[in-house]
């Protein structure tokens, strides 16, 4: 996914609340939209170097989205509405052979209470897909969530329901950044979510991870990763 705008730099300061922080553009304290509600204590650091998205709309209360934080030699996006579109992209460009059975695919599927993000559709039937954002990192490891996720336990549910009618369902986590060589659910912010992943995969329930490749013009889904349970 290309940025549709040239990215400016800023300096992180402070966060205000789930979704809005002060950053420092050129000595001018603004105010900036954030697109994920995790609580990233280990990026959004004081004086991090921050990269933001022009943003338009009659609606918006911000001109800028936060994309990027510069950690050290890498950059790590925090977006977590990007996931199903890395996904979206990759799958078009046929770079997902696990998924090569399925020939259609429909974004933002409701199955019982839960909104899923992805159907894929073929000659193997149909297949739910829930999307995770994975900006955690320590010691090599992708971790999700950084805190207590009753939403995402809810999205497990429903993946194991689907498979109870029939169904195919997936669990994809998406590391936003190029640092990692594993993902694990993370029991220690949310030791229920960890165990609901590896009931979901008992019940049939399969999961992908991957990390990605990260710079001033766009995100990419880029090599799979093993999961460690």
């Amino acid at each position: 996914m290309r940025f549709k705008a040239k990215l400016i730099e800023a300096r992180f300061k402070r966060r205000l609340n789930r979704f809005a922080a002060l950053v420092e553009i050129k000595g001018i304290e603004t105010l900036v939209h954030i697109a994920n509600s995790g609580r990233m204590n280990e990026i959004f650091v004081p004086g991090y170097r921050v990269y933001l998205q022009p943003a338009s709309g009659s609606h918006r209360k911000t001109a800028f989205d936060l994309a990027l934080v510069e950690l050290g030699p890498l950059l790590c996006s925090i977006d977590s509405q990007l996931p199903p579109l890395l996904f979206q992209e990759a799958y078009h460009r046929g770079l997902l052979p696990e998924f090569s059975d399925f020939d259609r695919l429909q974004r933002e599927q409701t199955f019982e209470d839960s909104r899923i993000d992805i159907l894929v559709s073929g000659r193997s039937g149909l297949c739910y897909i829930e999307t995770k954002s994975v900006t955690l990192v320590r010691n090599g490891v992708g971790l999700f969530p950084d805190a207590p996720t009753d939403r995402g336990r809810k999205h497990l549910r429903a993946l194991c329901n689907a498979i109870k009618i029939g169904y195919s369902a997936s669990v994809i986590f998406i590391i936003q950044r190029p640092d990692c060589n594993a993902f694990s659910p993370n029991d220690t912010a949310d030791p229920k979510f960890g165990q609901a992943l590896r009931d979901s995969l008992t019940s049939g329930v399969t999961a992908h991870a991957y990390n990605c490749h990260v710079n001033l013009d766009g995100v990419q889904l880029d090599t799979e990763i093993p999961i460690l349970l």
